[in-house]
């Protein structure tokens, strides 16, 4: 079985492993639709939500597409083909230079997705910290050989891939490094609950002894909450400023607002789960509550001395200060040494 030589990495400073905050990416891919102007207004709208990194996918059309190539979702008019489309995503390397370093004065980790050599080339020139290996992308092993030999960490998705094909895809990064978390993925736009695959985000982590995660496209932050419950290490979610965008991945994308309270969600989540408690301790700090809350036995109307008391004698109001309800059977068929009034506590020397 194959296994990664480090179960801890680091990327700008941020550890990713058991015991860590989870590692959280927006993913913007061609949300921006080839405006560079939208492609920062993202990184400004991100900061704000507290994920650690944000994320594009840096395509170039002469080397990676053919006229040939179909669309996914053809909703642009505008493009002949998915080459033209690609073409429309491009960006000057001076203009990806510009989103790093605006990515990182507002405190994000930048990060891109290459799809072939020059765009490898591309990312390693401007400095990127660590690499983001697409679904589509786990087969190309010369690719990912490229990839490897820079030594940085790489973030590997899983989504149309066999065990057997992860494995090799693995196996090529170890060849040079061991720095790399692997994320559950299933390529499905919008993808439907039942076909999350939460249970392989600990099928991943036992295979390789890596990072794991999930990059999720349901369009909602519930399976990112449940995946930081399961032990996730890493969340990728697609993200748009709008439902009214315009763009084949807006319904399994989620908003900047949805994003915020995805984020708020699995640090509250995360503090929950580090933090142990022991009922006795805690129920010992709570006595004036308890007292507040409970109920204690008061008699229901007036009884004279020597009555045996019966159920129907009785009522049980708050506050919890006299004698606590669970113990009314000590006292059901005893008598009264003494008359007793309506609205008064039960108590002990009431009786013979």
């Amino acid at each position: 079985m194959i296994k990664t030589t480090k179960t801890v990495f680091e990327i700008n400073q941020h550890k990713i492993g058991t015991g860590f905050p989870c590692f959280m990416i927006a993913e913007i891919g061609q949300a921006h639709d080839g405006s560079l102007g939208t492609a920062h207004a993202y990184i400004d709208a991100v900061a704000k939500t507290g994920v650690q990194a944000i994320k594009f996918q840096t395509h170039i059309a002469e080397a990676e597409s053919s006229p040939e190539e179909k669309f996914r979702v053809n909703v642009f008019p505008q493009d002949e083909n998915r080459y033209e489309y690609w073409r429309r995503m491009e960006f000057t390397e001076a203009q990806w230079i510009g989103l790093m370093e605006h990515a990182n004065e507002k405190g994000l980790v930048f990060l891109s997705s290459p799809f072939s050599f020059q765009a490898v080339e591309l990312l390693e020139r401007i400095g990127m910290p660590a690499w983001k290996i697409g679904s589509g992308e786990v087969g190309n092993t010369p690719m990912l050989q490229k990839i490897a030999q820079t030594h940085k960490p790489v973030l590997l998705s899983s989504g149309m891939s066999y065990w057997k094909e992860l494995d090799a895809a693995i196996a090529t990064i170890l060849d040079f490094h061991g720095n790399m978390g692997v994320f559950q993925c299933t390529t499905s736009y919008p993808c439907p609950a039942e076909k999350i695959g939460l249970n392989v985000i600990s099928d991943i982590k036992d295979r390789y002894g890596s990072p794991s995660g999930l990059s999720d496209h349901s369009g909602t932050i519930y399976p990112s909450l449940a995946a930081v419950a399961l032990g996730a290490n890493m969340i990728e979610v697609h993200v748009v400023l709008s439902r009214d965008s315009f763009g084949p991945d807006v319904s399994s994308s989620i908003t900047i607002d949805e994003l915020t309270s995805m984020v708020e969600g699995i640090r509250f989540n995360e503090k929950a789960l580090s933090s142990n408690i022991d009922k006795d301790i805690e129920a010992n700090g709570m006595n004036e509550l308890r007292q507040m809350f409970g109920k204690s036995i008061y008699f229901l109307h007036d009884l004279e001395q020597g009555h045996e008391l019966v159920l129907s004698d009785i009522t049980l109001k708050k506050p919890g200060t006299g004698i606590p309800a669970r113990m009314l059977d000590n006292f059901i068929g005893r008598k009264l040494k003494k008359a007793c009034f309506k609205g008064e506590q039960l108590k002990k020397d009431d009786f013979s």
